[in-house]
């Protein structure tokens, strides 16, 4: 294995990361002295109940090139490839095996904005709390002391860029599916490692810092005058299924990695069902032979495959249901409508 590789696509958590060397002065956000924000390294990427998958990723050698250099260069990581290619649990892999934390996930859709990823400010729940501080001085009471983070939390993106030690691992799933203008609102947010929360920011003269929530319930995050801002750039994983074109100025500030079709690999699907289905090698034959030869007529995910192998695996006894029947409910193309048989 490379020395340079901090990412070895191994599954077997160590801490790698902390030989990953000093970022390019171009991509150094933070001071040795700044303070930071602790953050849980052996919580588990969306729970408990992910982990086998991410331990069990079958990274091939231009993935973990790919990952390190994102790494090293500070950049995001730009994956595009077909649906079930592994493109989501990448971020996973690589938080499980480098043991960074519980994935930050801003899943999105043509109506998301940049500001839902940055922060949500409840400016009602702040207005109705005015209300009562009024009724209550009118009633010859004292207000309550102000406690702006009440009503400011961080969304995921927000909190990927908080000053943590380590870079935190976020995935901003089907970016291809955005609006038009997401790719580009988020370059200031990469290129800065910031962004400025302005409702905190025209309060800095009274509240010069204020703690607020993040967006996976972790340690409040100290904001001063307004500003956010990262002291290592995280590992931001975007997904795309290659259905829209992106911008040059946004193709130019990742690392591009495009991950091919497996379903024309039988040797790679062989290795999928073994890492994670043990001992099923022999039933999956059969059903690997059915998956490639149904991919070559349409679409499918590897995700299929596994659940036909994992179906089999527990059906394969005196009066189960018809092997192939089983197996073709499951393997049904996702491109088109296919009637059951």
């Amino acid at each position: 294995m490379s020395e340079w590789r901090i990412y070895r696509g191994t599954g077997e958590p160590h801490d790698g990361i902390d030989r990953l060397p000093a970022p390019p002065p171009w991509r150094d956000f933070g001071n040795a002295g700044d303070a930071v924000t602790p953050f849980d390294r052996e919580a588990p990427s969306q729970g408990r109940r992910r982990l086998p998958r991410a331990a069990a990723y079958q990274a091939g050698e231009g993935i973990i090139d790919a990952v390190n250099t994102a790494l090293y260069l500070r950049r995001p990581l730009l994956v595009t490839g077909d649906p079930g290619v592994g493109k989501s649990t990448l971020a996973d892999a690589v938080a499980n095996e480098l043991r960074l934390g519980t994935v930050l996930r801003w899943p999105v859709n043509s109506k998301t904005t940049l500001r839902d990823g940055l922060y949500r400010y409840d400016s009602l729940g702040r207005l109705e709390e005015a209300g009562v501080d009024r009724h209550r001085m009118r009633q010859g009471g004292q207000p309550r002391p102000a406690d702006l983070g009440r009503y400011v939390s961080l969304g995921p993106l927000g909190t990927a860029l908080a000053p943590y030690a380590l870079p935190r691992v976020l995935l901003i799933d089907e970016v291809d599916k955005s609006d038009i203008d997401l790719p580009n609102d988020l370059l200031d947010v990469f290129e800065e490692g910031g962004f400025e929360i302005p409702e905190l920011a025209r309060a800095a003269d009274t509240h010069e810092t204020v703690s607020i929530r993040t967006a996976d319930a972790g340690q409040d995050v100290t904001v001063c005058r307004g500003m956010v801002r990262c002291r290592a750039f995280p590992f931001v994983v975007l997904t795309s299924n290659g259905e829209r074109e992106f911008p040059p100025a946004f193709l130019r500030r990742c690392v591009r990695l495009q991950l091919p079709a497996v379903t024309d690999d039988e040797t790679r699907l062989r290795a999928i069902v073994r890492a994670h289905l043990p001992g099923a090698d022999g039933l999956a034959e059969g059903i690997i032979e059915l998956f490639m030869e149904r991919a070559a007529t349409g679409e499918l995910a590897t995700d299929q495959l596994l659940n036909a192998v994992y179906l089999m695996s527990r059906t394969a006894q005196e009066g189960a249901p018809d092997p192939d029947g089983i197996a073709r409910l499951v393997l049904q193309h996702l491109n088109v409508t296919v009637p059951a048989e």
